[in-house]
């Protein structure tokens, strides 16, 4: 005979203590759940309003240089020390959990033009309008020691970049042409030149360390290569690039800044087309960084803002400005991915969230999951028109947004000036360029 018994097992249901949340079965079959799509659509739309409202990216302001600030650097070892350059020569070392400066040193006569910091942080070089290269200890001095330079190198023509290897005691500086330095050396090793003009920027490559890649102001972006000390091709575009940035994540892609208000994402073995034109600025575009994932990178404008892209977009998902914020002149991602540093004409060093609407500081697990459960819920609805509409709104300074609509209204006439070309010329005679081509005039080898 068979017998058919209830059993429940009592840890299926019952609270272990009165503080516990009550467990509630459920059952995961969709026929169950004929408004699970309509509940899950109302909970993205909730989420991404949300997200709007909790988005106030700027945290804190570093005050304390007298004159713009020029150019930044990254300690490689500290997460919480950066320093940075000014226009009156002064160089400053910030703590930024503290967000106060620990120490200050008059470096140079002039601008301070570029600075980097050794691989292993113990010390960082600095170049000025007074034509030397200035290495100095990150720590400060002893008691009663007085503030000097460990190397002085006097150059024959101003520099106005540098950058250090990413693991040998070895920099580039450029200028007239770019210098490969030896630490231990008062002359270069090699000198690198393709043309006739000055060079404004010089980068290592942080994963193929012997690749170097310098703009100049005659519309070049050049590639060496430090074991053959040859220039290796360059490629010559529309307007001239003020910077460029590699990659950390993939040895061969690099970002460009450039005059014509857009930034090119370009393939090192491919540089006869951009992979991808960003083009949101309304303004020269400054400096470039790239977050550590590699994923997004951050530009600076002459417009007074920045703007964080993703590297497969063509245009910002974030654009950050303040009423005081005057052209913005440089600009880094910090190497935990959490926030931006950018410094500008009117003095100041602005730290940002590089997630507008991220909580800072520790998470409970519950507001964890629900933090990424709303998170799928918004990358499952991010094309629907009234999710997109709210969490791409953006309010922008008013003539930012004036010359947008400007900008537009120009764009849309040159296309229709070029289909009425077409239409009324010979067939073939007026070929079709893709936007991605349109900026490149040639590639040399």
């Amino acid at each position: 005979m068979r017998v058919k018994v209830l059993s429940r097992n009592p840890d299926d249901y019952v609270r272990e203590t009165k503080l516990d949340l009550q467990r509630v079965p459920r059952n995961y079959d969709p026929a169950l759940h004929p408004f699970e799509v309509a509940r899950e659509y109302t909970r993205a739309l909730n989420a991404t309003k949300l997200e709007r409202v909790f988005a106030k990216p700027f945290l804190s302001s570093l005050d304390g240089h007298r004159d713009g600030v020029n150019c930044m650097a990254k300690h490689p070892k500290s997460l919480s020390t950066v320093l940075s350059g000014a226009c009156d020569g002064e160089v400053k070392i910030w703590n930024l959990t503290r967000r106060q400066c620990i120490r200050t040193i008059q470096a140079h006569e002039g601008f301070v033009r570029g600075m980097c910091a050794r691989f292993c942080g113990t010390s960082f070089f600095t170049v000025g309008d007074d034509k030397t290269v200035k290495q100095w200890k990150m720590e400060g001095p002893e008691y009663g020691e007085e503030e000097e330079p460990i190397h002085t190198i006097l150059g024959k023509t101003v520099y106005t970049g540098i950058d250090h290897h990413w693991k040998d005691p070895v920099f580039a500086t450029c200028g007239h042409q770019v210098d490969i330095w030896d630490e231990q050396r008062t002359s270069p090793k090699c000198s690198l030149t393709w043309g006739f003009d000055s060079i404004s920027s010089v980068k290592f490559n942080p994963i193929e360390t012997y690749l170097l890649g310098s703009c100049a102001s005659d519309r070049n972006i050049v590639l060496y290569d430090m074991r053959k000390s040859t220039p290796l091709k360059k490629v010559i575009l529309n307007m001239r690039t003020n910077t460029l940035c590699w990659n950390p994540m993939e040895a061969f892609i690099f970002t460009a800044a450039n005059e014509d208000y857009n930034l090119y994402t370009f393939d090192m073995r491919f540089l006869e087309s951009p992979v991808m034109v960003h083009m949101d600025h309304v303004s020269a575009v400054l400096d470039v960084d790239y977050s550590p994932t590699g994923k997004e990178f951050v530009s600076a404008s002459f417009d007074k803002s920045i703007r964080i892209f993703p590297v497969d977009k063509g245009h910002s998902r974030e654009v950050y400005h303040t009423k005081r914020m005057q052209h913005v002149i440089t600009v880094k991602w910090t190497s935990d991915n959490k926030y931006i540093l950018c410094g500008s004409d009117e003095m100041n060093i602005r730290l940002w969230k590089a997630n507008a609407s991220e909580k800072l500081g520790v998470l409970a697990p519950r507001e964890k999951a629900a933090m990424n459960y709303n998170q799928k819920l918004k990358e499952k609805f991010q094309f629907h028109p009234q999710i997109r509409r709210i969490a791409q709104h953006r309010h922008l300074p008013k003539s930012i947004y004036c010359q947008i609509k400007e900008q537009r209204i120009m764009r849309e006439a040159r296309r229709r000036k070029e289909l009425n070309r077409r239409k009324h010329s010979k067939p073939g005679s007026v070929p079709l360029v893709s936007e991605r081509k349109k900026h490149i005039v040639a590639v040399v080898k």
